[in-house]
């Protein structure tokens, strides 16, 4: 991923993260009281809003500091994975109430992580 599509990318997964937020918050709030699944969508929107800044951290150090790359290339490929797992497999078990959907949420938790760590990286490389 360039970096500019993942600047691009993360701000796009950040509108989509606020428009899920407030999808839970109003239009499935008697859903998700009902079934106790409130909090597994917000965290999953949480999640999904806080790794869309760090899409955007991540194409912002690659324009920046292009030394920074691959690991930047990286980090924003494990970012969008994971948020893609990590949190699709959380708003997916808020609807369905399907638990074998849990199972999949830690594959993309390693992904976000993994990514946390290629930026940290991507930083460490940086020529001052």
């Amino acid at each position: 991923m360039s970096p500019r599509s993942s600047v691009t990318c993360g701000a796009v997964l950040a509108g989509v993260a606020v428009a899920c937020g407030a999808f839970g918050a109003h239009g499935l709030r008697d859903l998700l009281d009902r079934t106790g699944q409130a909090a597994t969508w917000e965290t999953g929107c949480r999640y999904a809003m806080v790794h869309a800044l760090a899409l955007v951290a991540a194409g912002t150090l690659g324009l920046v500091r292009p030394s920074s790359m691959p690991w930047t290339t990286i980090a924003a490929w494990c970012f969008l994975a994971g948020v893609i797992v990590f949190s699709g497999s959380l708003l997916a078990l808020a609807l369905s109430g399907v638990r074998a959907l849990g199972a999949i949420v830690p594959i993309g938790g390693v992904a976000l992580i993994a990514g946390w760590l290629c930026l940290a990286l991507a930083a460490a490389r940086i020529d001052t």
